[in-house]
């Protein structure tokens, strides 16, 4: 069964949006969300995005350092797609997305363009890349990734 499948580029000021087509062959840039210093995460906004692309599947990239250990940045991940998986009913998985942004930044280069004032761009390009990966996985009958347990802690979601 395919399904159309958001992927999401976590960032600290832009978080990078990529879609797959219904049949998931393909990866599509569909955009960023801006973050705000200080502020919750866009966690309503991004299943605004979710519904409005008319997902069935949610990609988080979960960004792990080149020896393959969890950083910050992979724990508030996990946080923040737990408190995501609890306000959905759409799977969601963490995949590695080691070495996606390095991806996009040269591919903008290959193509001679400058990536100056295309951060937006980029941040889409690697959650695309990272899409692709995870749609060429599975057309080879591969599952990338884990699923995320839906948020049963305190607080705000």
């Amino acid at each position: 069964m395919t399904c159309r499948t958001l992927a999401i580029d976590w960032g600290d000021r832009r978080i990078g949006l990529a879609v797959s087509d219904e049949l998931g062959m393909l990866a599509s840039p569909a955009g960023v969300v801006t973050r705000r210093a200080g502020k919750r995460p866009p966690i309503a906004e991004l299943l605004r995005q979710a519904d409005a692309l008319r997902v069935d599947a949610i990609i988080f990239g979960l960004p792990i350092n080149s020896d393959g250990n969890e950083t910050p940045r992979s724990i508030e991940v996990r946080e923040v797609a737990s408190k995501l998986a609890a306000r959905t009913d759409r799977p969601v998985r963490l995949v590695d997305e080691r070495f996606t942004t390095a991806a996009a930044l040269r591919t903008v280069r290959e193509q001679g363009g400058s990536t100056r004032g295309r951060k937006g761009d980029v941040d889409a390009l690697a959650a695309a890349i990272l899409l692709e990966q995870v749609l060429q996985a599975e057309r080879g009958g591969v599952v990338l990734g884990e699923p995320v347990v839906p948020w049963q802690g305190e607080g705000p979601n």
